[in-house]
């Protein structure tokens, strides 16, 4: 059992599954309990890569016992994480912001600590890595790794599917890393579980403390204000109230539709983010007979289900769905009289690449012509919530006058214009506007609305299609933290960043990005859910194992893999994903896959074909996750030119590799270094 236990393959997979799943506990954690971090997309996930490649790197000479410097790194972050804990909304432009601005601005301390130390933390955990990597043949060595790091996905999955805290997360890391270090007693272990036990125990009682809840998407508590009704907060952002039918403190906007239209019924009901089933009872209320309640999250549905003051959901008339607003309204074969939009303002980002809110594809143009479609003849389609700016409103105005064309009808409430609430409604069912009377607002001004959102550019927070300040000034410290961590790396290691491959760098730029692309793409085909994402990313890693196999078959060499994977990021940009947006589904789902997987298969042969030969699959695979990092900040990208013609950046980034692979840059694998090349 131990010599089984200490051969290569075995440790390398045990320590691949290790870093993966520590990444996605942190990517889960962290966010959760430091707001503002959450509204930073990739933040922890470029500090995961940089931490695995300095780890490599520093690894080459210095192997370290992981368990024992670790440990204490997790510990202080743990601390930081709990101190640091601020339950508000950062006041800044972008995409991930929606209704209520709370006049706070992010820590620029915290965060770059934070992304520090989450780097730190990494590092520790894959300094077995390069030597790991140097003593087995490369492509095996990439397949344990990748089959390692597939099994923390999937343990993390499940984790989170059975609504697991955050203590049982540490404890199953905890397990995983004395499985690893079995028979290797001394200090190392006793530092390591001493700060373990530490960790634990922090964990524990924040969880016994807080009484939080973990859902797949949120980190939920349950505020219960002196002489008010219940709050629902997630990720300490207040959330949903829990008021009754009868409260005086109801929004407005639920009931404005029966308001305008006192006189009409609604027999057939569709309300996309019915949460706690404040307006589910709105319309059971109002007198319709079906209504289709479609909430993403399973707990604050459960939620709902207990403490909703009406009890809506212990309706006959209510049939709950689990999903995706979007993908219900590309399924379904219903029509409904009323189709509500229901404060679907998800406040958290639906993966950690992509820039993608949870309800990114349901404010789209594309998204309310499948509501139209529908609807039926004299129905009506409802959108409302607080927003922020102004020019929410004028866009959202717009953008419900190009599909049904005739003007909206919006009526706003109070508030300022940091904070206001506004209801909007279009459809045949609504018009003429005029009969409404002073129940509705002067007419909008749809030219002030700037860039409408649309499946390609999904972001209607963003008054233009630029990145705000605050993202370019985090993303430069990001860069300047990870050249010093490189360069200190380096040192370390006895060894120049001109070993540092060019070429695996530039791949793992491009494979980054062709990664968020994808995981745009199956958002929209698909849904938005957690459990999209993880099987995504899934299909990528098994996508290696099949490059892998076909590489260690078949000699690959020359132009091959650059001009298959030219031609399928061709058919890409040729086939954008709207298109894809036919019936039957299960034919749906097979052309999505081959268009979007076709392109990470063939960018896996040019990366094992350049792998399979290298001298330093250490140096080789530092370089390709250092330039991950990279490639995370060129992903905000999107935010000014969408996702379609990312694309064309992926495709450069490949032709830049190509370039760097026919002048032999490979770093480790030729004699010479780039630098004395390019003398």
């Amino acid at each position: 059992m131990r010599r089984a236990l200490l051969l290569p393959g075995v440790q390398l997979f045990l320590t691949s599954a290790i870093v993966l799943f520590a990444e996605l506990l942190l990517i889960r954690w962290i966010p959760a309990n430091v707001t503002y971090i959450g509204f930073f997309s990739n933040l922890i996930v470029m500090a995961s890569f940089l931490g695995i490649g300095v780890g490599i790197l520093v690894g080459r000479r210095h192997q370290l016992r992981g368990f024992a410097v670790h440990g204490p790194l997790l510990a202080v972050l743990v601390v930081l994480v709990q101190v640091a804990r601020i339950d508000v909304r950062p006041a800044v432009e972008g995409s991930f912001l929606g209704g209520l601005a709370h006049a706070a601005d992010p820590n620029l301390v915290v965060i770059p600590l934070v992304f520090t130390l989450v780097a730190a933390v990494l590092t520790a955990l894959a300094l077995p890595l390069g030597p790991l990597l140097r003593a087995l043949p490369p492509l095996r060595a990439y397949a344990i790794e990748i089959g390692g790091s597939l099994s923390g996905i999937v343990v993390f999955t499940a984790v989170s599917a059975a609504g697991a805290p955050p203590p049982v997360w540490f404890a199953i890391l905890a397990l995983a890393l004395a499985a690893r270090n079995a028979f290797r007693p001394g200090r190392a272990a006793l530092i390591g579980s001493a700060s373990f036990t530490v960790i634990l125990t922090l964990a524990t009682l924040a969880q016994y403390v807080t009484g939080d809840v973990w859902s797949p998407y949120y980190r939920i508590s349950m505020l219960y204000p002196p002489n008010a009704q219940a709050v629902l907060a997630v990720n300490g952002i207040p959330h949903q109230n829990f008021y009754a039918l009868n409260s005086p403190k109801r929004e407005a906007f639920y009931d404005q539709i029966y308001r305008w239209l006192p006189d009409r019924r609604f027999d057939r009901v569709l309300v996309i983010g019915a949460g706690n089933g404040t307006d589910v009872a709105g319309a059971l209320a109002h007198g319709a007979k079906s209504v289709d309640a479609v909430e993403i999250d399973p707990r604050i549905l459960e939620l709902g289900e207990r403490l909703a003051p009406d009890r809506p959901y212990a309706d006959p008339r209510v049939r709950e769905i689990v999903d995706d607003g979007r993908a219900e309204l590309r399924r379904s074969t219903r029509t409904y009289d009323l189709i509500v939009f229901a404060l679907t303002d998800s406040l958290t980002l639906a993966s950690s690449s992509g820039n993608l809110r949870l309800e990114s594809f349901l404010y789209t143009e594309e998204s309310f012509a499948s509501a139209r479609d529908h609807l039926a003849p004299d129905g009506v389609v409802v959108v409302y919530n607080y927003y922020y700016r102004p020019f929410l409103v004028a866009k959202l105005s717009r953008m419900l006058q190009d599909v049904f064309g005739t003007p909206t009808v919006v009526r706003s409430y109070g508030g300022n214009e940091t904070n206001f609430g506004a209801a909007f409604a279009a459809g045949p069912g609504i018009h003429p506007a005029g009969a409404l009377g002073d129940r509705v607002d002067p007419a909008v001004d749809v030219a002030a609305a700037g860039p409408i959102a649309t499946d390609d550019w999904p972001f209607l927070y963003l008054e233009t299609r630029r990145i705000d300040s605050l993202y370019l000034g985090v993303l430069a410290a990001i860069l300047a933290i990870s050249l010093a961590g490189t360069i200190v790396a380096a040192r370390i290691a006895g060894t120049r960043l001109t070993r540092i491959s060019p070429h695996f760098f530039a791949l793992g730029a491009a494979f980054l990005l062709l990664e968020t692309k994808n995981l745009a793409t199956f958002g929209l085909l698909f849904g938005t859910t957690w459990m999209v994402n993880a099987l995504v990313f899934a299909a990528i890693l098994l996508s290696v194992l099949a490059a892998i196999a076909v590489t260690s078959r078949v000699r690959i060499r020359g132009w091959l893999p650059y001009v298959l994977l030219g031609l399928s990021l061709l058919a890409v940009f040729a086939v954008p994903p709207e298109r894809l947006l036919f019936d039957p589904p299960v034919l749906r789902y097979a052309v999505a896959s081959v268009l979007a997987f076709l392109p990470v298969f063939f960018a896996n042969l040019v990366f094992t074909a350049s792998f399979r030969d290298t001298r330093g699959a250490d140096m080789a695979f530092a370089s390709n996750v250092l330039g991950a990092v990279v490639g995370g900040c060129l992903e905000y990208l999107a935010l000014i030119v969408g996702y379609r013609d990312l694309g064309l950046l992926i495709a450069g980034l490949y032709a830049l590799a190509l370039v760097f692979a026919r002048l032999r840059l490979f770093g480790d694998r030729d004699i010479v270094s780039w630098e004395a090349a390019i003398r």
